[in-house]
């Protein structure tokens, strides 16, 4: 995502944090090394502005979002067990003898293995205490982000967060349930012949020990009810070899459609991303890591900009034939406003080399006689501004622009979009999301059009952007 005055920005968040050259550790100089062969390997110029300080920023973002292997659980449940003896009288469970703690709706993010594209999850953990000793409730948390900050699949984050919770507070039992949403990023091919593109991979897992080992223990059903009458329904999780199959859309069919012979005409890039393993702590030849550099290879072509530009200059040519007026037009009463919305896109922030998306609305002053833009001519000029190393803020202008010179006139884009780089940095913002807009010709005067095409952008636009 952009920022005003970026490189000032930039220049003092380095200073503030004392994080010269100098300074850095040697795993993040190798790590922008290998983001610098990436760059070079998409025809791009490292040293261009606005991608300076991506290799510092993506090492960053990676180091950030993988330390979870210099942490230890044991550092962060110990001290935090505390007595609580639970009833004194009576028949029943509570306190610290077998009473259900459960915390819900974590929020989290993890980095997939298969493809290093970060994914987000939902995390509702509960044990059942034993021992006359519960844990304190934010300890839950900050085991389940260990386990999160590191190169993982759903099946084993759940079973690795449930064991080390297990042997570090020795309850009765605990269980975990992952709710997983993977960005599925189509190729433009693939995105312009389906429209109807689904931008997620969800999957549902988990995993439980003691008194849950049992998925038809009694001590589940306790455990779904607390989710459910709050509005978590669970119907069923998935198995483990049904998440090896569905989960990672990274060899699904349009993801394929990048040959496999161009990914390996880019050897250096495969062996920079190896490198950028190694330098996260994992052994590339591990046997889920071993496809790893080929898949990120793959999917990061998208952003090669050379092909992309030759087929939009083919596909535009001859469009202002098709804007011919029927006849001749001189008042502006005469102009009807037209409108596009909800068109999807998917992008690449250059600044941290991190996917966003989202929706972009289109509205334009046609004069009567003129056949109006067609939907699919708007959503190809999306979807090539779209698959570039972007900002949100460049990508809405380009659009305005390029509508712009094909009608000669008044044009307004609003592109509304969730940044995977606001969920998977320190910042980490779930649920938020950014809106451009830029005005051309008449809506830079025009209050009222403006305002008038605003309203037409449906309230529930933000569902479409999920």
């Amino acid at each position: 995502m952009g920022s005003l005055d970026e490189g000032h920005l930039c220049v003092e968040i380095e200073n503030g944090m004392k994080l010269d050259v100098s300074e850095k550790e040697p795993e993040t100089i190798a790590i922008e090394d290998a983001v610098k062969v990436l760059l070079q390997g998409l025809g791009e110029d490292v040293n261009r502005d606005g991608l300076k300080k991506t290799p510092f920023r993506v090492a960053k973002a990676l180091r950030e979002g993988t330390r979870g292997y210099k942490q230890k659980v044991k550092d962060i449940v110990q001290g935090a067990l505390f007595p609580e003896v639970g009833l004194h009288d009576g028949v029943g469970h509570a306190g610290g003898v077998g009473g259900l703690v459960i915390v819900r709706n974590l929020d989290l993010f993890s980095y997939c293995e298969s493809c290093l594209l970060p994914f987000q999850l939902k995390c509702h953990v509960g044990y059942v205490p034993s021992g006359q000793q519960v844990v304190g409730l934010s300890k839950l948390s900050r085991v389940a982000d260990v386990f999160a900050k590191r190169l993982q699949d759903p099946q084993r984050l759940a079973d690795e967060i449930c064991s080390a919770l297990h042997h570090g507070i020795k309850p009765a039992g605990v269980a975990v349930i992952l709710e997983c949403l993977h960005i599925h990023f189509p190729n433009v091919e693939s995105v312009l012949l389906d429209s109807k593109h689904q931008g997620w991979v969800k999957v549902l897992v988990s995993s439980g020990s003691g008194v849950f080992g049992n998925e038809n223990a009694d001590a589940w059903s306790d455990f779904l009810g607390l989710l459910k009458f709050r509005g978590v329904t669970v119907d069923r999780t998935l198995t483990r070899d049904s998440v090896n199959q569905s989960w990672c859309p990274s060899s699904s069919s349009s993801m394929a459609k990048i040959p496999s012979e161009l990914v390996a005409a880019k050897p250096e890039m495969v062996a920079a991303v190896a490198s950028i393993l190694r330098s996260l702590g994992e052994d590339p030849l591990r046997k889920e890591l071993v496809e790893t550099p080929s898949h990120f290879v793959r999917w990061l072509m998208n952003f090669e900009n050379t092909k992309l530009e030759m087929k939009l200059n083919g596909f535009a040519c001859g469009i202002s034939d098709l804007l011919k007026p029927n006849g001749e037009i001189s008042s502006r009463n005469n102009e009807q406003m037209h409108s596009e919305l909800n068109l999807s896109f998917w992008s690449q922030c250059e600044h941290h080399l991190l996917p966003f998306y989202g929706v972009v609305h289109i509205g334009y002053f046609c004069p009567k006689g003129i056949n109006h833009l067609g939907k699919s001519l708007l959503r190809s000029i999306v979807h090539f501004y779209g698959f570039k190393l972007q900002v949100q803020e460049r990508l809405t202008r380009q659009i305005a622009e390029t509508v712009s010179s094909i009608l000669g006139g008044d044009v307004m884009v609003v592109v509304e979009a969730n940044h995977t780089c606001m969920i998977s940095r320190g910042i980490e913002k779930f649920g938020s999301n950014t809106a451009t807009i830029a005005v051309l010709g008449r809506f830079s005067t025009d209050p009222a059009a403006r305002a008038m095409f605003l309203q037409s952008i449906p309230d529930d636009t933000t569902s479409q952007i999920l």
